[in-house]
C-alpha cells in the first residue's frame, strides 16, 4: 500500500514537473513563431493579426511559467492578473485574425466588421483593466494543494459571454473563407488552420475560474489532461504558422515549408530540449545529493551543441525528402550551382596564384590577366609592381601592331610595351577570349622547352576559368530576364491561391503612390550596377522599361538601368559639367551611383558635409523618380494614342 501511494505521488511530481517543462515549451515556440511571424511576411495583414494572437498565447504561457516559479502567493497573484493581458486579447485576436483571412480571400470589410473588430479591442482593453485592478472580474487568490489560481468574479460571467460570441463571428469569417477559397490545396490549409485554432483557446482559458478546484480532487487526471493539452497547443501553433506562412509571400512552397522547417528545429526544438535537459539534470542532481550542481551548465552546453550538429545533418536530407517531391533533380542541380559557382572573387583568388606561377616559371616580376570584353580588353587581375594595361587599349590594333614569335604548343607570343602577351582562345580555338601578359626580361620572348610547356599549362588552366566565368555571365543573364517573369507568375499563382478571381484580375493594376515611386527608385539605383533591388525590382514592370529592352536584347535588368540613367540625364543642366550650385543634384547621382563613389569621397569633392549630402541625395532621387514617372507617361500617352496625362507613377505593375 506505501508502494503504491509512494508512485502515485512520483507520478504526480513528474506531471507537474512536466507541466512546467511544456508550459515554458509552449512559451518558447509562441515567442519564437511570433518572431518568424514579424520577420519574414509582416507586411501581409494575416500576418500581423497572427503575430498578435500569438503575442497574447505568448503573454499567457508565459504567465503560467512565472506563477509556477513564483515562492509566494502575493507574487503568484501578481503574475496571475498580468496573465490577463493575454487572456483579455485572445478573442479580439481571434476574431481579426478571421476578418484578415477573410479579407485575403477578396471579401474586405465594408465597415461593419471594423467596426466590430474596433469595438473588440476596446473591450478586451476593458476586460484587462477590470481583471488588473479590481476584483470584480477576476477575485481573489485561491489554491487547491500547490495550484494557485483566482476565484471568479461576478463580472466572469460577462467575460464568458464576449469570449463565445467572439468565437461565434470567428466561426463565420472562417467558414466565409473556406466557402471562397478556389483550389484544393487552399481549402485543405483553411481546414488545418481552423483545426488549429481549436486547442490554443482551450489552453488559453482559465478554466479553474470557471470550475473552481473540483478537477484538482482528481491532480493526476487534471494534470495529464492540462500536459495533452499543452501538448496540442504546441502542435496547434506550429500548424498556424505553416498555414499563415503562405499568404503575402510569392515564394514557392518547397522554400516556405523549408524556411519554416529550420526556424522550428533551430528555434523551439533547441531551445525547449536544452530546457527540459537542464530541468532534468538539476532534479537527478537534487536526487543524489548534489543540488545545484555544476553539471548543469555543461549539460545545457552539450545539449545545444549537440542538437545543433545533429540538425545541420540531418536537416538536408529530410528537406529534400519531405519537401522536394519529384523537383529534386532540378533542387540538386541548382544547389549544386550554387555551391560550385566560380564568383568574382574565386576566378580573381585563382588567377593570381596562376599568375605567381607564371612569375616564378618566367621570372618576370609583373604579370595580368585581362579578359575580351564588349569594350575591348579589360583587366581581371594583375601581381607585381606595374600598371599593366590601359584601359584604353583596343584588342586588334593592339595585336596586330605586335612582333610575335611562335612557342609550338603555347602557341604566338606578342611583343607589347615592355610586356610579352600569351592569347588565351577558346576551346575551339575559334575565338580569342583573354590575353596572359607577362613583364618581358628581354627585348625578345626566349623562353625555354621547359617554360613554353610549363606556360602553356598555366595559359590552359587561366582558358578554363575565363571560358567558365563567361558562360556563368550568360546564366546570370538569363536569370535576369527570367526573375521577373517568375516572380510575376508566383506572385500570381499566390493570389489565386487565397484570393480567387478578383485577386488573379486585380493583380498589377494598383500602381504605387509617388512616396512608393521614390523608395523604388532609390532601391535600384543603390544596386545600380547589380544586386537584387534592381534585378527584383518592380520597376521592371514599367511600360518605358518593357519598350527599352528592345534596345537591350531583351534584359530587362540592362533596360532598367538605361532608364535610370536617363532619368539622371534629365537632371543635367545645360552645357559643360561644372561643380557649382546648379549641378549638385547631378552631380550627386553621378559620382554616388553611376561611378560608384564613397560618401565621404562625393562629399569632399562637392564640399559639401556629409548630412548635406544626404538632404541634397534625397532631393535628386525624388528629381530622377519625377522624371522616370514622366517618361511612363510619356510611353502610356503614344500607346493611347493621345497625350500623356495622370498619375505620376501610373504603370508600375505591383510585383512584390
Amino acid at each position: 500500500m506505501t508502494w503504491a501511494i509512494g508512485m502515485t505521488q512520483a507520478l504526480l511530481a513528474s506531471l507537474i514537473v512536466l507541466n512546467q517543462i511544456l508550459d515554458a515549451g509552449n512559451t518558447i515556440t509562441a515567442f519564437s513563431l511570433l518572431l518568424y511571424a514579424l520577420t519574414f511576411n509582416l507586411r501581409e495583414r494575416v500576418a500581423r493579426t497572427f503575430a498578435m494572437l500569438l503575442a497574447c498565447f505568448t503573454i499567457v504561457y508565459f504567465g503560467d511559467v512565472l506563477v509556477g516559479s513564483a515562492p509566494v502567493a502575493s507574487e503568484q497573484e501578481l503574475w496571475l492578473r498580468l496573465q490577463w493581458l493575454g487572456i483579455a486579447f485572445v478573442p479580439t485576436a481571434y476574431y481579426h485574425f478571421s476578418d484578415a483571412l477573410l479579407a485575403a480571400t477578396g471579401r474586405p470589410s465594408r465597415g461593419r466588421r471594423r467596426l466590430v473588430v474596433r469595438l473588440s479591442y476596446a473591450g478586451s482593453v476593458g476586460v484587462f483593466a477590470v481583471a488588473a485592478l479590481t476584483p470584480y472580474l477576476a477575485g481573489p487568490l485561491d489554491s487547491s494543494g500547490s495550484t494557485r489560481f483566482l476565484s471568479p468574479g461576478p463580472l466572469f460571467p460577462l467575460f464568458c459571454l464576449f469570449l463565445l460570441v467572439d468565437l461565434v463571428f470567428t466561426g463565420l469569417n472562417l467558414w466565409r473563407a473556406h466557402e471562397r477559397c478556389l483550389t484544393r490545396t487552399s481549402r485543405r490549409r483553411l481546414r488545418y488552420l481552423m483545426a488549429g485554432l481549436v486547442a490554443p483557446i482551450l489552453g488559453a482559458f482559465p478554466f479553474l475560474m470557471l470550475t473552481g478546484p473540483a478537477p484538482l480532487e482528481a491532480p493526476t487526471l487534471f494534470w495529464g489532461t492540462v500536459g495533452l493539452t499543452s501538448l496540442a497547443v504546441a502542435a496547434s501553433l506550429t500548424i498556424l504558422a505553416y498555414v499563415v506562412a503562405y499568404y503575402g509571400v510569392s515564394y514557392p512552397d518547397r522554400v516556405v515549408k523549408g524556411r519554416l522547417f529550420q526556424w522550428i528545429l533551430r528555434g523551439p526544438v533547441v531551445a525547449s530540449s536544452v530546457l527540459a535537459a537542464t530541468i532534468f539534470v538539476n532534479r537527478m542532481g537534487v536526487l543524489v545529493g548534489l543540488r545545484n550542481s555544476r553539471a548543469v551548465p555543461f549539460a545545457m552546453v552539450a545539449i545545444l551543441l549537440l542538437l545543433q550538429y545533429i540538425i545541420t545533418l540531418i536537416r538536408p536530407p529530410i528537406e529534400r525528402w519531405l519537401f522536394y517531391g519529384e523537383d529534386r533533380q532540378d533542387i540538386g542541380r541548382l544547389q549544386l550551382l550554387e555551391e560550385r559557382l566560380l564568383t568574382t572573387g574565386d576566378l580573381r583568388q585563382f588567377l593570381e596564384s596562376i599568375l605567381n606561377a607564371a612569375c616564378d616559371i618566367t621570372s618576370s616580376r609583373s604579370a595580368f590577366v585581362a579578359a575580351v570584353g564588349p569594350n575591348g580588353l579589360e583587366l581581371e587581375v594583375a601581381v607585381g609592381p606595374d600598371d599593366p594595361l590601359r584601359s584604353s587599349e583596343e584588342l586588334a590594333p593592339l595585336l596586330a601592331a605586335s612582333p610575335r614569335v611562335d612557342f609550338g604548343d603555347l602557341g604566338s607570343v606578342f611583343t607589347w610595351d615592355s610586356y610579352w602577351l600569351v592569347p588565351l582562345w577558346a576551346r575551339d580555338r575559334d575565338q580569342m577570349i583573354g590575353l596572359l601578359g607577362l613583364r618581358a626580361r628581354s627585348p625578345a620572348p626566349d623562353f625555354t622547352p621547359d617554360e613554353a610547356g610549363a606556360l602553356r599549362r598555366i595559359a590552359d588552366k587561366a582558358t578554363v576559368a575565363l571560358t567558365d566565368r563567361l558562360l556563368q555571365k550568360e546564366v546570370f543573364g538569363a536569370v535576369d530576364r527570367l526573375v521577373p517573369e517568375v516572380e510575376a507568375i508566383q506572385r500570381m499563382r499566390a493570389a489565386a491561391r487565397h484570393g480567387g478571381l478578383e485577386a488573379l484580375t486585380g493583380l498589377g493594376d494598383a500602381a504605387p503612390g509617388e512616396a512608393d515611386l521614390v523608395n523604388l527608385v532609390r532601391d535600384a539605383l543603390g544596386h545600380y550596377w547589380g544586386g537584387p533591388r534592381l534585378s527584383e525590382s518592380p520597376l521592371l514592370g514599367l511600360r518605358v522599361v518593357r519598350e527599352a529592352m528592345d534596345e537591350h536584347d531583351g534584359n530587362p535588368v540592362n533596360a532598367l538601368r538605361a532608364i535610370l540613367r536617363r532619368g539622371i540625364e534629365r537632371t543635367r543642366p545645360d552645357g559643360e559639367r561644372r561643380f557649382t550650385a546648379d549641378w549638385v543634384l547631378y552631380n550627386i547621382l553621378e559620382m554616388k551611383f553611376v561611378e560608384g563613389r564613397k560618401v565621404r569621397d562625393v562629399a569632399l569633392r562637392l564640399a559639401v558635409s556629409e548630412a548635406d549630402l544626404y538632404r541634397k541625395q534625397r532631393v535628386a532621387i525624388e528629381a530622377v523618380a519625377r522624371a522616370v514617372a514622366a517618361m511612363e507617361q510619356e510611353v502610356a500617352g503614344r500607346e493611347a494614342g493621345m497625350p500623356a496625362n495622370g498619375s505620376a507613377a501610373a504603370g508600375v505593375g505591383r510585383q512584390r
